[in-house]
């Protein structure tokens, strides 16, 4: 009995899931904006200034959304999530898209009723020590106390790793990485476990960064990216080719700055259709022929976005270079 409850629990969920995500590229129309979920602070991916306004690699995708949408980078609201409460936010329709540094899984894809749109950020789980720990390798790490994020990938990522290197170690759950960075400075654990593009945002927010290293194991394959809810394919169509389309302006060398330029004189048919100039792309997704131009307008190009908030943090591009410099960023084409 209590195995057929909690199927009809989950069965219910999932049917309240598709429910919610069935009208949303309409029901965002209606509104006026964006509802975008993002981290409650990481470095360089999501931020606020002093004035409360949000800044960021992820918070970038989420203008860029509201662009194509609105013409407008600014209709959007955000809602900061822990890994605990991201995917409740989004199953239960508090939230439109989530674009919080979420690893694409299987389960989370299929089990909980996900869409995941693309990889805009390929990654890979890593381990910060302080120096004075004097360790080189995570294979030194038997015994030690490590803070690690609930609700994440890394939990079992770092289980896997520590089982199959016949170690043990002290698990300290937090929630937040502002929680996680507080613990940790404090010596309240001796490791920080997480994606190895959070480990090199955080560092770099540190008083003393030398007195910290990032070790070179990488234990995990973390492809990034937004998604949606399942069965919202219209909705989930619109945020991926938003997506697409700022890798196709790095590639071309459409910017911010220049988008006008290409409209008048395009330098080739993808960015001709993909600007609205020729075709009807914005049409078969329900959105303004221009769709594409609006957001690369918000914040740039892909390339634009990167240098803006993680190159100054000494974060490389490494895979999430274009597929034409070795990496694997790729756009499928706008025909």
């Amino acid at each position: 009995m209590k195995t057929s409850i909690l199927i009809g629990t989950v069965a219910a969920g999932a049917l309240a899931a598709g429910l919610a995500g069935a009208g949303t590229l309409d029901d965002v129309k209606a509104k006026g904006f964006v509802q975008c979920g993002v981290t409650t602070g990481l470095a360089g991916f999501a931020f606020t200034d002093d004035a409360g306004d949000w800044h960021g690699f992820d918070v970038a995708l989420c203008r860029a959304v509201a662009g194509a949408v609105f013409g407008d980078a600014n209709a959007v609201k955000f809602t900061p999530t822990t890994g605990k409460t991201r995917f409740t936010a989004l199953a239960s329709g508090e939230i439109d898209v989530l674009a919080r540094n979420t690893t694409w899984t299987l389960s989370r894809d299929v089990d909980l009723g996900f869409d995941f749109l693309a990889v805009n950020y390929y990654d890979g789980q890593g381990f910060m020590v302080p120096t004075s720990l004097g360790v080189s390798s995570a294979k030194e790490l038997d015994g030690a106390t490590v803070c690690i994020q609930t609700g994440t990938t890394t939990e079992l990522n770092l289980a896997d790793f520590f089982r199959v290197n016949g170690m043990s170690y002290e698990p300290l759950p937090i929630e937040t990485n502002s929680e996680a960075q507080q613990n940790y400075l404090a010596g309240a654990c001796d490791v920080y476990t997480t994606d190895a593009s959070g480990l090199a945002a955080t560092k770099a927010t540190f008083e003393n960064p030398d007195d910290h290293m990032v070790l070179p194991e990488i234990i995990s394959k973390e492809p990034l990216g937004p998604l949606v809810r399942e069965g919202d394919e219209k909705w989930g169509d619109v945020v991926k080719w938003t997506y697409f389309a700022l890798l196709t302006a790095e590639e071309y060398g459409v910017t911010a700055a220049n988008v006008d330029e290409m409209i008048a004189n395009p330098p080739n048919p993808d960015v001709a259709r993909m600007l609205g100039v020729e075709g009807n792309m914005g049409e078969m997704l329900g959105l303004p022929a221009d769709f594409g131009a609006h957001a690369i307008k918000a914040g740039g190009n892909y390339g634009e976005i990167f240098e803006a908030y993680l190159t100054p943090l000494g974060i490389s591009r490494g895979l999430n270079k274009l597929y034409t410099e070795g990496g694997l960023q790729y756009a499928p084409p706008f025909r």
